[in-house]
């Protein structure tokens, strides 16, 4: 008699089962990382730029610099040229929002919560 060396088809598809479920939530892992990591940088672009607002405030006549754009929104200093910033959304969808009367807001779409992201002036 033969002993013949090998696996059955049960234990191939078991161990195929497997890998799929570890594959499986893997993927939804880094996936959830991704999305905390763009909005990180989302929240730090929004504190950078509500630094920038207040500088050119404090610099130029109590007179927040002028905004422009969609999607990439980019602001410069009126007093002084060298005072700029300009962030664009880590998807490239345009999920940022400004707003200006005597006060301004920017406002960011977060992939992980249903509430939005907000700086506002400090004045």
């Amino acid at each position: 008699m033969k002993i013949k060396k090998g696996f059955t088809l049960l234990e191939m598809l078991v161990v195929i089962g497997i890998i799929a479920i570890l594959v499986t939530l893997g993927f939804a892992s880094y996936s959830t990382v991704q999305k905390k990591a763009r909005d990180s940088k989302r929240q730090s672009d929004l504190k950078v730029a509500q630094q920038i607002m207040e500088q050119c405030y404090s610099i130029s006549s109590f007179v927040y610099p002028t905004i422009s754009g969609t999607g990439t929104i980019t602001a410069t200093c009126t007093a002084d040229p060298t005072v700029t910033f300009s962030i664009t959304d880590p998807l490239d969808t345009g999920t940022y929002r400004y707003t200006y009367t005597q006060n301004y807001t920017i406002t960011a779409d977060l992939e992980t919560s249903a509430t939005d992201f907000i700086v506002s002036n400090q004045q």
